[in-house]
């Protein structure tokens, strides 16, 4: 029977199959993003649970022979699909290491490492965004926990606006809470008014035009029908279908005027402010009441990690505190976000800094930044290729357009481009639509990703799309 008492020491030497694995896959990874054998690779782990199991070694070998050909590289430099940044060498290795020994992130108690690089990070990544040091924040799994951990705090801040705990007393007897945002929203902050109890038909979207563009007019009088009642305001810093920002600013400036809470979802565009090329497009961000963002996006840390930082961090503990005879009684990270157990998440991030610091991070971002200008530059100065939108970050929204096709019939060949880049697999990109056509969407924020990457892009979709015109 196997059994892994009895065969401690294949511990070890299961991770040396991981560690040659590494050496092969990591040399491989400007690779094709996905093989044509990847849907069937994945369909063979189909058998019925074993009796016997295979052991240690033989598990760990099937996982990486045939695990490595179902899975996709997102973590490469080709890799466009959606706002998916890859691994730093020094976050990947602290992330094996945060495996290895395995920590609760939750208390003092439980880990002083991961309590004590998890306070260290948060104040380095203040820093970086330049928001006050006396926020204080979370990690969480990503931006959807960390627009839902931010927009609790929001939730509770409401509740006492009306002198009710609501997270003692709930919402019942209450009116609606009033959100008010542009047509940028983001779906994961939908989730996370789901989630809450607030609900997504709560949304008020003040809205310019078809690109979702804020109206702050709108806005202004929205707040005025209010006539003082207390809202959340959401303002998008980094738009997902062309990298577009909120006038933030000037948001930040109704929303005090008018007694509200402005909450910026910053999953990506926050990291405008690591640079002073783009740092002016999210102007303002450190007069909100609370901000996101995501490590697995530019921060290029492993799967899964975000961030939520919070002006009045008291909120959060009044939300997510918990009380139990076998829990700490001191405020610790565990009654700040919704997790009681957590991952150690905190070493990969603290690594990445310590590693690179400010300016290996800006070069990071503004490397990809030159990738996403260049890219545009290139749509723009092509007969068969036609720019969305403006590209003001890291975003390029285009379309394949070549003479001869009708505009009733762009769309279509847009989607059959997209399938094709999938299942072709030497680049990864989606397609979206942006004022009612359909384009490509890719989004630089690997650290890997150079202009070479963004041409093979452009060069994958204009052969694909010349082959079926």
């Amino acid at each position: 029977m196997p059994d892994p008492l009895n065969a401690p020491e294949e511990a070890v030497a299961a991770l040396e199959l991981v560690l040659d694995h590494a050496r092969g896959y990591l040399a491989e990874l400007e690779g094709p993003v996905r093989t044509p054998a990847a849907d069937a690779a994945a369909r063979s782990f189909t058998r019925a649970l074993p009796e016997e199991g295979d052991g240690t070694l033989p598990a760990v070998r099937q996982l990486l022979d045939r695990g490595t050909e179902a899975h996709v590289r997102s973590s490469g430099p080709r890799f466009f699909h959606w706002v998916v940044g890859g691994s730093t060498p020094a976050a990947l290795a602290a992330d094996w290491f945060a495996s290895l020994i395995d920590q609760n992130a939750g208390a003092w108690d439980s880990s002083p490492l991961a309590i004590q690089l998890e306070t260290l990070s948060l104040a380095w990544l203040q820093e970086l965004f330049g928001l006050p040091a006396s926020w204080g924040g979370v990690l969480t799994t990503g931006a959807t926990m960390a627009n839902f951990t931010a927009l609790g705090a929001a939730r509770q801040w409401w509740g006492e606006q009306h002198s009710v705990d609501v997270a003692a007393k709930g919402l019942a007897g209450l009116p609606p809470v009033p959100v008010l945002t542009s047509g940028f929203l983001h779906v994961t902050s939908l989730k996370a008014l789901a989630m809450l109890g607030i609900g997504r038909e709560q949304v008020t979207y003040c809205r310019a035009d078809e690109s979702g563009r804020l109206d702050l007019g709108g806005l202004d009088r929205e707040l005025k029908r209010l006539a003082g009642e207390p809202a959340i305001v959401i303002a998008n810093a980094g738009e997902v279908n062309a990298g577009h920002f909120d006038p933030i600013a000037e948001m930040s400036d109704l929303a005090h005027e008018h007694g509200a809470w402005l909450h910026v979802d910053g999953a990506f565009g926050l990291f405008a402010r690591v640079s002073p090329r783009t740092a002016a497009l999210a102007a303002g961000i450190e007069r909100a009441d609370s901000v996101i963002s995501d490590g697995h996006k530019w921060l290029n840390i492993p799967f899964d990690c975000g961030f939520a930082f919070v002006r009045d961090p008291a909120l959060l503990t009044a939300v997510f505190s918990a009380t139990a005879t076998y829990l700490p009684q001191e405020e610790v990270f565990a009654f700040r976000g919704p997790e009681l157990s957590r991952r150690a998440r905190s070493l990969a991030v603290w690594a990445t800094l310590a590693a690179y610091g400010r300016s290996g991070h800006r070069a990071i971002v503004e490397r990809c930044l030159d990738v996403a200008a260049h890219v545009a530059r290139e749509v723009e100065a092509a007969d068969d290729l036609e720019l969305l939108a403006p590209a003001p970050l890291n975003i390029v929204c285009f379309r394949y357009r070549p003479r001869g096709v009708s505009e009733d019939a762009l769309d279509a060949l847009n989607l059959e481009i997209g399938q094709r880049v999938l299942t072709d697999g030497r680049v990864y990109v989606g397609t979206t639509r942006w004022c009612g056509r359909i384009g490509f969407r890719p989004a630089f924020v690997n650290w890997r990703t150079t202009t070479t990457d963004g041409d093979l892009l452009l060069a994958t979709v204009r052969e694909l799309g010349h082959r079926l015109v």
